[in-house]
Order: structure tokens, then sequence, then C-alpha cells
């Protein structure tokens, strides 16, 4: 079977594709899945590039979310069964063996491509929610609305209740975060603060959500409310920004930052209870994954390269050859 692998650290062009064995029979407690389609994203990009904050020893597949079918079951296993469409870590690989414990088991009615978008962008946007104690009637001011994490807020701050401005850097990103229910749109290539003023009556935001960074996190604490939140999501700008705290002081505001990773580690009650909530609202269709390219799995290195030339609208999907 084919598999993707970052051998050394650097750019797509590095990546190599190599035949490697079929993983095999699953264990007591383990259930063996062919991967269907990947969800490839921003931090995919920067692991190969040993930019992220996690360094995963090399070699190492690259991508970390995936959905498929369940094609075999071990002992002890159950709620899963041979056929099941399912929701599993993975990555550019063809199957996979995985504790059934870390397999979701998805609606039938669910398109695996667009599940296969769905759970890293949507938890961080639902924690970030919560962590910044979004309130129905409030409005929540999206940065870099065009990209997987932002799209995915777009989706959720509806959802919640929240009055939701959008920016993005091209007219072809903002129609897609309008069509996700975003009430206003933004270009922010020239600025967006006075903008954002106008629209909240001088008010400003009650929580902004920043997967940028940099001159646009600036920017954000000038048109933040008072008692607003900004979220640090992270910095796809280049540079973590400074924040000027005598502008939290003056506003009564607060800036949070938030890792999925981190909710995992020291409060796993809470993710799973996220992931059920998100698996509802999957399910329920209330919620609406968005993707604008597929890729095949051998060519999984060009995925990488349209999420560098920021080409990418929501998430990029390989599927198999």
């Amino acid at each position: 079977m084919k598999a993707v692998f970052c051998e050394k650290l650097g750019g797509p062009d590095d990546l190599v594709v190599r035949d490697v064995p079929e993983p095999g029979a699953p264990g007591a407690g383990e259930v063996t899945v062919a991967l269907e389609a990947r969800g490839i994203a921003y931090t995919d990009l920067l692991l190969i590039a040993g930019q992220y904050q996690v360094r995963p020893n090399l070699p190492f597949v690259i991508g970390s979310e995936a959905t498929g079918r369940v094609i075999a079951v071990g002992a002890e296993v159950e709620g899963l069964a041979v056929g099941d469409a399912v929701l599993t870590g993975g990555g550019c690989v063809e199957q996979v063996v995985k504790p059934a414990a870390d397999v979701t088991k998805l609606p039938p009615h669910v398109d695996l491509e667009a599940a296969a978008a769905f759970r890293y962008n949507y938890s961080t946007a639902l924690y970030g929610m919560q962590r910044g104690r979004l309130q129905a009637g409030e409005t929540l001011l999206v940065h870099g609305a065009g990209g997987g994490v932002g799209l995915a807020a777009v989706d959720v701050g509806k959802l919640m209740g929240a009055t939701v401005i959008a920016t993005a850097g091209s007219e072809e990103k903002l129609a897609v975060a309008s069509e996700l229910g975003a009430d206003h749109v933004i270009d922010y290539s020239n600025g967006f603060r006075e903008r954002v003023k106008e629209l909240t009556g001088g008010r400003g935001a009650d929580v902004i959500y920043d997967p940028v960074g940099g001159d646009v996190f600036d920017e954000s604490m000038r048109c933040v409310a008072p008692f607003g939140r900004v979220l640090i999501v992270g910095f796809t700008a280049g540079r973590p920004a400074l924040a000027k705290t005598n502008h939290l002081l003056i506003k009564d505001a607060e800036a949070i930052g938030f890792t999925l990773g981190a909710l995992s580690a020291r409060r796993p009650d809470w993710a799973r209870r996220n992931q059920d909530i998100l698996m509802g609202w999957l399910a329920a269709s209330r919620i609406r994954p968005y993707f604008s390219h597929r890729v095949p799995l051998s060519q999984a290195a060009d995925a990488l390269k349209l999420i560098a030339e920021r080409r990418v609208i929501g998430k990029v999907i390989v599927v198999n050859d």
C-alpha cells in the first residue's frame, strides 16, 4: 500500500511516496480502517518544515485526520463492525490499525470527504467559542475566514447565535464565508478596523477569533469592544503579536490563548463532550464542512503546495488514487 512520508524536514517537494506493507490484523481492542479521505491543514505544512510546536520523530506519515471504513475488527471491540464509516487519525496512508477508542463511528448519510474536513477545524472553533464565552446576540469577528479554522468559526458562531463579521483576503474566500452564514464580510487587505467600528455602531467586536496574528492582531486590539475577548488561534501571518496591555486595560478586555492538544491532554472529558456535540451537529447537518480541492494520494505534496500558496478555501482533501 502507498504511504506519504516526511523523511527530512523541508518543503512539500521533499516528501516521499513509498510502498509499505499493509498493517495486518488488528489486535484486541483494535480495528483496521481502509482510509478514503484525509484532511490536510496548515499545521501539516509547519510539521514537515519543523516549525510546529510538536516535532514528531522522522520519518513520519503526513496528515493526522482521516475517514474510511472498518475492514477488520479485533477481539473485545464493541460498537464497531466491518463496513462502518468512521473518523480516525491516520493521514496519507491507505490502511491503519487503531485502538477502537480512537475511532468514531459516523452517521450513515455523512459524506466521507466532507467529514475528513471536519474534526480539527470544528474542534478548534467550538473550543475557541467556549474559551471566548461567546453569547447569542454578540458580535463575532473572524479573521482568516477563507481558511479551515476560520470558516469553521463562521459556521459555529452563526449556529451559536452571534452576528458574524468575516475577514479574508479575496472576494472568492469572502463569498464562501457568506455562503456559510457570515452577516458581513470585509477584505482586510487594506485594514478592517474602521469597517468593524461602522458595523457595530462604534462599539467593536465582542469576540475576535484570530488565526492570523501579526498586524491583524495589532489592529484587532483597536476594535475590540469593552469587555471583549481576543482569541489567539495561531500565526499564519508568520509573526506572533505582542499584546499591548494598555489596550486591554482601558477596554476591560482579555487576550486568550488555547490549543486542542492541551485540552485533550489536560481535560479529556471536555474534549470528549465537544466531540459528541460536533458529531451531533454533523449528523443533523447543522454544520457544513467545506473543502475547495481534492488531490490524489500519490500527489499529496500538491495539497501542501496549495496551502502554501494560499489557494485553499476551507480544507484540501487527499483521496485514494
